[in-house]
């Protein structure tokens, strides 16, 4: 008989997941159906179509429920949830206040980070190409010392060769030389604007957008490419192609195309023009001259490649150039430093742009992961407040959760109930983040030097905002539903509710943590200026006040030099003039090739090279060591050198004053006739380099006109009729100056910025910390009236009252500090390590910075502790 029954176990699995209103009347029919199969079919095909009908029945509307209940009315059930919501917000206004206002400051700081992290990233992908784009580098070791460095500047042989061996991995080889500022005029007409001569390829390699002209517009080598800005600058709506124009007053050009501005984010967004590598060539003889020069490192290679090339085939393919291509009489030193080509990727010029042994190996990626975090770090902060507030206050809703759950709500539907609640909260300070970011956009790109903005008409900022919401309202929400929603209805209802010492815990240990993250903050940004400040301090060789430069962009300057300093010493206003080939605040010139008495085979013999003219000590004050400044009175200073501190020691000479240094094996030779104090040309966080000086009596070489201002005169006095000189003498230059001071204060932008965005993130952790923490303050002050009351009738003073609610916030803060020391000394020190010229970390930062903290808790928990110890106790008894 038991043969007779269809499959057991697919009978029990039906009685399983059947609802149990319908199993018995759906049994009895599939037990029907059987036996008719069963007689007429045979039982083979009675059990399989047994089967059939089991499977299809396991559908909805079959299926039991997974809980004993079914909500036929969720839209009704999640109105009443946020009609809750919102009525409890207004019911306690402080509270929302503190919930709404904190979780917005957080969100806010979040999307401007946000912002800011995506525009870094982003650098340079605005061009097509850019994971083919790249930068030729070479490499090398110094056999003396052991160490490998290298550098970009490459010789004008280099792209010559790599187009005749490598062609056929690359799609553009381009020669280029250094973005700089130049002049453009068009008749009496002058904008001083940033350009680069570069071959003929880059429009297409940067994928520029042509507006007028096409990719071959710098084919002809007398044409350039103007920007539209500029375009507009000088033509208004007029047609620009084809009109004339020159380049620094001695190149003449035709305009053969117009391209859209390039954005801020990429490396040539401030390239206003582009002219071919070619009229650079035929305007310069030094240039010429470097056609075949192997030693002479002056000029920038970009690559693009070909589309079948990765990145690390084409490394692979050139690291042996120098073997394979460089000239015969170099190969021993070749061999002799190991000297490699490689290739440096447009992905890592903004965010890898510092190097250690010659690669890539950090930069401004170390920011964007920091301010990521502290991004992560600040939301977490204002997402705990709204986790403790919301604990804290959970014997304000014990009674209603009782109440629900004597009534049949069961665990779920009161999670669902308060995670509603809370994403009410997250959407109301999710708008109010929006204003606050909007209204802040501008002067947060004031302080970060960016072009950012909300982008409200793209679909996938609407998206990451609704992940944005989920994730903050998830995060915020969870504990505390979880948490309030596990009362047992029974102890609530009898008023039998105790919390017990470990139910603050949860609370005691978010706390810890804002107050760790802040003063992490607060330890960092005051180590970020210790060290910019540091480097402030540095003793830089000269004096730079009153100092200002005016490049030689103009041929005309040639020959009146000397009429030009004349007339500006009798202006009254100027103490003294000078010309280098350099500006005072960089090193333009490296050059390699010297020798000298006793020197070491296998030591480096590169130095930077600045040429200048009589009177240059004189006008920056240069301090002499040993031996004397160039002088009119020794005619054999044509062939003398100063040199400097570092350039002495690394000579290795005790006396270096009259020893020779030879170039050109022995054809060329200077007299080393002092030795000054190292001039900070470069970057103020690093040791100076190696540098000679040379005599350039026939102002041959100089670019850079040095003019001091006297202490007497104001620049607003001077300025004026030092340009008076400059349009009376060479009426067809433009009189662009810069004040060296200014120009050397740009060296500690980058470290500024990043200074005042830790102070920025700070204040806000700290202030959003200080929030909650208000908040709860508060809500203990409230809970404990009735003993605060009872305290005072029995005695107790302000003092003691204030001490006792202000103990554990202190307590939980010191702890914070505790741990918030080791933690941001082994950042901070990680960071510091970058820079070779650095402060020291000093332990009263950490001290000031904890007892900071410790005075801002009191400050903020002393308003509301006050406060209840100076109420009435008569009122808060009353109800006893």
């Amino acid at each position: 008989m038991k043969n007779d029954r269809p499959p057991n176990f697919l009978l029990r699995f039906f009685r399983w997941f059947c609802h149990p209103k319908l199993r018995d009347h759906i049994e009895g029919d599939l037990m029907e159906l059987y036996e008719e199969r069963k007689i007429h079919r045979g039982k083979r095909k009675a059990d399989f179509k047994f089967i059939v009908d089991v499977l299809l029945l396991f559908r909805f509307g079959i299926i039991k429920p997974v809980r004993e209940y079914r909500n036929l009315n969720t839209f009704g059930m999640y109105k009443s949830y946020f009609k809750i919501g919102w009525r409890n917000l207004l019911r306690n206004k402080g509270y929302s206040l503190i919930n709404i206002g904190g979780l917005a400051l957080g969100m806010a700081v979040a999307m401007l980070i946000g912002l800011w992290v995506y525009d870094e990233i982003s650098f340079d992908t605005h061009h097509t190409n850019y994971e083919q784009i790249a930068q030729v580098r070479k490499r090398f070791t110094d056999p003396n010392t052991g160490i490998t460095s290298g550098g970009d500047a490459m010789q004008f042989p280099i792209g010559a060769s790599l187009k005749s061996n490598y062609s056929q991995y690359f799609k553009h080889i381009l020669m280029a030389f250094w973005v700089s500022d130049h002049v453009l005029s068009i008749d009496d007409k002058k904008l001083l604007k940033i350009g680069e001569f570069i071959e003929a390829g880059a429009p297409e390699m940067l994928s520029l957008k042509m507006l007028r002209g096409t990719y071959a517009a710098l084919n002809d080598p007398h044409s350039i490419i103007l920007s539209k800005s500029t375009a507009d600058a000088f033509f208004g709506n007029d047609d620009p192609i084809n009109k004339s124009l020159k380049i620094d007053n001695r190149m003449d050009v035709t305009i053969t195309g117009v391209y859209e501005d390039l954005p801020q984010n990429t490396r040539f967004g401030e390239v206003k023009f582009f002219s071919p590598w070619d009229l650079w060539v035929l305007s310069n003889d030094w240039v010429k001259r470097c056609e075949n020069n192997w030693g002479n490192s002056s000029f920038n290679i970009y690559v693009q490649l070909q589309p079948n090339t990765s990145m690390e085939t084409a490394n692979a393919v050139i690291k042996d150039f120098w073997f394979k291509n460089g000239p015969k009489d170099l190969q021993e030193d070749i061999k002799k430093y190991k000297a490699e080509l490689l290739l440096y990727p447009m992905k890592q010029w903004h965010l890898y742009s510092e190097f250690k042994n010659g690669l890539p190996a950090g930069g401004r990626i170390t920011f964007v992961w920091l301010f990521g975090i502290v991004g992560v770090f600040v939301l977490l902060l204002a997402c705990i407040n709204f986790m403790n507030l919301s604990t804290a206050r959970s014997e304000k809703r014990a009674r209603e959760v009782g109440v629900r759950k004597a009534i049949g709500s069961v665990t779920l539907q009161l999670v669902q109930q308060f995670v509603s609640e809370s994403f009410l909260v997250v959407m109301l300070a999710f708008v109010l983040s929006l204003a606050m970011v909007s209204l802040s956009l501008s002067l947060f790109n004031e302080l970060a030097e960016k072009k950012l903005s909300l982008p409200f008409s793209q679909p996938i900022f609407w998206l990451i905002s609704l992940v944005f919401i989920l994730l903050t309202g998830l995060l915020s929400s969870l504990y505390p539903a979880f948490y309030l929603s596990s009362f047992q209805p029974v102890k609530v209802l009898k008023g039998a509710l105790r919390l017990g010492r470990l139910a603050s815990l949860p609370r005691k240990v978010l706390v810890v943590v804002q107050f760790t993250v802040s003063v992490v903050l607060i330890i960092g940004t005051m180590v970020v200026y210790r060290q910019i400040q540091y480097a402030r301090d540095r003793p830089i060789g000269y004096n730079r006040e009153g100092l200002i430069s005016v490049p030689q962009n103009d041929p005309n300057y040639n020959g009146k030099y000397d009429v030009i300093k004349n007339e500006l010493l009798n202006t009254g206003v100027v103490s003294a003039m000078a010309l280098s080939s350099s500006p005072i605040t960089d090193v333009w010139n490296n050059v390699g090739g010297f020798t000298w008495s006793g020197k070491d085979p296998e030591l480096a013999s590169d130095f930077s090279m600045t040429n200048v003219t009589y009177d240059f000590g004189n006008l920056v004050n240069w301090q002499m060591m040993m031996g004397r400044d160039f002088s009119r009175s020794f005619k054999s200073d044509s062939a003398a050198i100063i040199i400097n501190e570092t350039a002495a020691k690394y000579l290795g000479l005790k006396n270096p004053v009259g020893e020779l240094i030879k170039a050109n094996d022995g054809k060329d030779s200077w007299q080393i006739i002092g030795v000054i104090k190292d001039l900070i040309m470069t970057s103020p966080y690093s040791p100076e380099h190696r540098a000679f000086f040379f005599l350039d009596f026939k102002y041959s070489a100089v670019s850079q006109i040095h003019i001091k201002i006297k202490p007497t005169a104001s620049a607003r006095e001077a300025l004026p009729k030092i340009e008076a000189v400059f349009k009376k003498i060479v009426p067809s230059a433009s009189f662009d100056y810069k004040f060296v001071d200014q120009e050397y204060a740009k060296k500690f932008g980058q470290e500024e910025r990043i200074g005042k965005l830790a102070s920025l993130f700070a204040i806000l952790a700290i202030f959003i910390s200080c929030l909650g923490l208000f908040g709860l303050a508060s809500f203990v002050a409230e809970q404990r009236t009735q003993e605060i009351g009872i305290r005072k009738v029995m005695g107790a003073s302000v003092l003691n009252l204030w001490k006792m609610l202000s103990k554990d916030f202190v307590l939980l803060v010191i702890i914070s500090i505790l741990i918030s020391i080791p933690a941001a000394y082994y950042f901070m020190n990680n960071w510091l390590q970058k820079y070779e010229y650095r402060t020291e970390i000093a332990w009263w930062i950490f001290a000031l910075a904890g007892l900071g903290a410790l005075l801002i808790t009191l400050l903020t928990v002393s308003f509301q502790s006050i406060k209840a110890a100076l109420a009435n106790p008569a009122k808060s008894l009353r109800s006893e």
